[in-house]
């Protein structure tokens, strides 16, 4: 007896996936991995050159890829996205919804503004997003919604509390989505990352006390890089994650279940 390739279940030839946050840190390289598994990806982030750069390693490696600047804490510019992916290859299979930002103020220091522009990008813009995307999925009877929480969905710390705020409700969402939408193909899934050496973790990177914690308590021993993250995605994109859905999978290096 034949057996088919082991790998033959992950491979994304012919689906489009669009990727937000997605010119720098996780989001780079879930686009960058998926792209490697065949997937065609739409690029989106607010730096159209940093974008565009991306796009032309993506195409020197034999990929095809597009870049899509927009500014998602605008609450319009998620439909968009979808539009001008769809304008550009016809639908989209594979949504990544990755952008995010963070805010660290005590409380009374936290304004109101600053809590709103977090919730707007890091979980409003996954609602706008995956409502868009998931018409054209629902029609196809196919589609693939992954984003990108947190542990602090689950466990807290000071300072953060609209990120706190905001991974917590796209955890939720997550599961939510998956019972709407799962009689019509779709799968919806979340990763976790724990703490992963990126931009926006640079303070703590710096913090050496934390920087210490990190290594004692994780029992991985380090902190997680970004392409910690990247086969989970492919993962979650793939046939082999057809019957999982509204799951949130958590990459921590062992850490929130270290006493």
């Amino acid at each position: 007896m034949e057996l088919p390739s082991g790998l033959a279940v992950f491979d994304l030839t012919g689906r489009v996936a669009l990727v937000t946050g997605a010119s720098r840190g996780i989001g780079w390289e879930m686009a960058r991995a998926l792209a490697a598994s065949g997937a065609t990806v739409a690029l989106v982030g607010r730096e159209r050159a940093t974008l565009e750069a991306r796009v032309a390693e993506l195409e020197a490696a034999g990929c095809k890829a597009a870049a899509i600047p927009a500014d998602l804490s605008d609450a319009k510019a998620g439909e968009a996205v979808v539009a001008a992916c769809e304008a550009r290859f016809g639908r989209v299979d594979i949504l990544v919804n990755n952008a995010g930002v963070n805010h660290r103020r005590s409380l009374q220091e936290f304004e109101l503004a600053d809590f709103e522009r977090v919730l707007a990008t890091n979980l409003t813009s996954c609602f706008v997003l995956a409502k868009a995307a998931a018409r054209g999925m629902v029609e196809r009877g196919f589609g693939r919604i992954i984003s990108t929480s947190s542990i602090m969905a689950s466990t807290a710390r000071p300072t953060i509390i609209a990120y706190i705020a905001a991974k917590g409700g796209l955890t939720s969402m997550t599961r939510a989505l998956a019972t709407e939408l799962g009689p019509s193909g779709i799968t919806v899934n979340a990763i976790a990352p724990g703490f992963i050496a990126t931009e926006m973790t640079a303070p703590l990177q710096q913090t050496p006390a934390f920087d210490a914690m990190i290594g004692s308590r994780t029992p991985a021993g380090r902190w997680g890089q970004t392409d910690d993250l990247s086969g989970c995605a492919v993962f979650l994109a793939s046939n082999a994650a057809a019957y999982l859905t509204g799951q949130t999978i958590i990459i921590d290096g062992g850490l929130t279940i270290a006493i």
